[in-house]
């Protein structure tokens, strides 16, 4: 038994396994960044022209640092409150989150998290901290702490950040299609694959062109073939947007002819919060793929829908439904 099972672990791996990403190695303690005297001490380049910029906006400069990780300069200010603003393009409010946050504010009577900030012709935007901002609003605050930064480049790296720990897909989608717009918008050259770290996955800026036109858009269902099929644009970033905004269309047809299939069989009395996953996951091709590229988005969803339209609901039975059972929903899709 014992050479048995000796034999079984040497077995070499398949060749179709993914190869393991290696481990990131541990730093050695203490090896990297500012030391505390470093971090407070004045030789470094201070950005005297932002500190002026914050004096003449009516805010007050109350300290300079640099961070203990980069050495950057950091600028800890207290800002007038009407006159910080999100981002334009970072993810949506969530209310309820707001009002319970400026319970707990109200509760302890302090506000002792700094938002970031960055300052954009006599506004300060941030990235990080909306939620902070509006809780501090809707308690009626003066003003607000913020850390903010000299470049405003830094807004859209720690926007990135943020895409990271979104709360659902379409949070993260809507944050990267806008962060996309407001590159655009500010005349930022390059093609869109040089911007892939900043939007992290290409499905999600298709899938977040599909949420602005529909916003109960049922992205979770589609997500898993359009992340085979979707890849960066290397082209530059308007003309990407606007395969974005054509993908986004096709994948809303493909939802119509989905959603004409779950009522269909929601008529033959099948009821499931998971019609529409199982009906996309019957028309997911891919499953079947072998090695080798994948097909094109279009080549992808022009299959799908024509299988779509002639989905036979007849051979559809209640317990196929409940074998697929299905993973956890998007708490904004609808399954209709």
């Amino acid at each position: 038994m014992a050479a048995k099972s000796a034999r079984k672990s040497a077995a070499p791996r398949s060749k179709s396994a993914a190869p393991r990403k290696p481990r990131r190695k541990k730093a050695e303690p203490k090896s990297r960044g500012l030391g505390p005297h470093e971090v407070a001490s004045e030789a470094v380049a201070f950005p005297d022209a932002l500190l002026q910029a914050v004096r003449e906006d009516g805010g007050e400069v109350l300290s300079v640092y640099r961070d203990p990780l980069g050495g950057h300069p950091v600028v800890f200010a207290v800002l007038p409150i009407d006159k910080v603003e999100p981002t334009p393009y970072q993810r949506d409010l969530s209310e309820p989150h707001v009002k319970r946050l400026a319970t707990a504010m109200e509760r302890l009577d302090r506000f002792l998290d700094p938002v970031i900030a960055v300052r954009v012709e006599g506004r300060y935007w941030t990235p990080n901290g909306n939620h902070r901002l509006n809780a501090s609003k809707l308690l009626g605050a003066k003003s607000i702490v913020a850390l903010l930064l000299p470049d405003e480049d830094v807004a859209y790296q720690i926007l990135a950040l943020n895409t990271e720990k979104a709360h659902n897909l379409k949070e993260r989608s809507l944050e990267v299609i806008r962060m996309a717009r407001g590159l655009v918008g500010a005349n930022r050259p390059g093609k869109e694959s040089a911007f892939a770290h900043l939007f992290e996955e290409p499905s999600f800026l298709t899938m977040g062109a599909a949420y602005e036109k529909r916003p109960r858009f049922s992205a979770g269902a589609y997500h898993p073939f359009v992340k085979v099929v979707d890849g960066f644009q290397d082209v530059p970033l308007p003309e990407a947007i606007a395969v974005r905004d054509a993908q986004a269309e096709r994948l809303l047809e493909l939802d119509d002819a989905v959603v004409a299939v779950v009522n269909a069989l929601k008529e033959r009395g099948l009821q499931s919060p998971y019609l529409k996953n199982f009906v996309v996951a019957r028309l997911n091709f891919l499953r079947f793929r072998k090695d080798g590229p994948p097909p094109t988005f279009d080549a992808t969803v022009t299959r799908m829908l024509a299988s779509a339209r002639r989905f036979n609901v007849d051979k559809v039975k209640r317990e196929d439904i409940g074998r697929m059972g299905g993973g956890p929903m998007e708490p904004d899709e609808e399954q209709a």
